[in-house]
């Protein structure tokens, strides 16, 4: 099923963040491909931490947050509308101010009815925490697959040739279902798969069935199987997108709990940290 809205939320003004500029053209360009309706939102974070101010204080101190952070949301806004103002799209654009805490909820709410969200990557120079908040968010609690688009690469809307990381896992396949309207079209699928199990359900032909699946509907696919030959998975697979030219990385989201991949690290937050090209996540 083509998606038919595409929410982009927003986090910082247009003039003032380049990801969020690159994130919400990607946006623009998946709507009008899909002749999807365009859904903008722009958050204004208020980080007040009531705990560590004195009594008496805190009516004080949060009125004044929150003042702030409503200010940056009708700035926000204003800069998504007129951004927006002449294009052709079905759009439309609101704003709403969310305490850390609960910024969570305020992404789920907008996130559980979209088809895809389209966000700049959550981590690097300047990112806070709600960048990964508002990531995890529509991960997780709205179910809805993430598009997400790093700074300065330039990429088709329906990618030429994608890379799907296939690791036999639930998270994995449910990526790639959602992905197949993107995917409708692309000259070369590759499904990429490392260091897979000896004893593992798929050991006599790994990616076979999966490459049957995806050539039934109609799309040209080939396997590869690669050696985990750097200390990261997120390595192997970065430097395979670039050696094959792909322009969409296709993967599920956070295979092991999100506090042990904070913690421990995983593929999921390794990729996140540095995409090589967009990344399309699902679980």
């Amino acid at each position: 099923m083509d998606p038919k809205t595409i929410l982009a939320p927003l986090l910082e003004p247009l003039s003032e963040c380049a990801p969020h500029a690159l994130a919400l053209g990607h946006a623009e360009a998946l709507a009008d491909a899909f002749e999807a309706h365009l859904e903008v939102i722009g958050i204004g974070c208020d980080r007040t931490q009531i705990g560590y101010y004195y009594a008496g204080a805190t009516a004080v101190v949060q009125q004044e947050t929150y003042n702030e952070a409503r200010a940056a949301a009708e700035q926000i806004e204003a800069s998504a509308r007129a951004h927006l103002k002449a294009s052709l799209l079905r759009w439309s654009v609101e704003s709403a101010v969310g305490q850390m805490g609960v910024l969570a909820g305020l992404i789920t709410s907008r996130a559980r009815f979209a088809d895809l969200v389209v966000m700049p990557a959550p981590y690097g120079s300047g990112k806070g925490p709600e960048y990964e908040i508002a990531l995890e968010a529509a991960l997780f609690d709205s179910h809805a697959p993430v598009m997400v688009v790093p700074e300065a690469v330039a990429a088709p809307v329906r990618p030429r040739r994608a890379v799907l990381a296939w690791n036999q896992s639930p998270e994995a396949l449910a990526a790639i279902r959602r992905a197949m309207p993107l995917l409708a079209g692309s000259d070369l699928v590759n499904i990429a798969i490392i260091d897979p199990p000896r004893h593992g359900p798929e050991r006599s032909d790994p990616g076979g069935a999966l490459s049957q699946m995806l050539t039934r509907h109609g799309l040209r696919c080939e396997i590869s199987v690669l050696s985990r030959t750097m200390p990261k998975v997120s390595d192997v697979l970065s430097r395979h997108v670039a050696d094959f030219g792909a322009d969409m990385l296709v993967m599920g989201a956070y295979g092991h709990s999100r506090f042990r991949e904070a913690i421990l690290g995983g593929a999921t937050r390794d990729v996140l940290e540095e995409p090589p090209v967009p990344v399309f996540m699902a679980r």
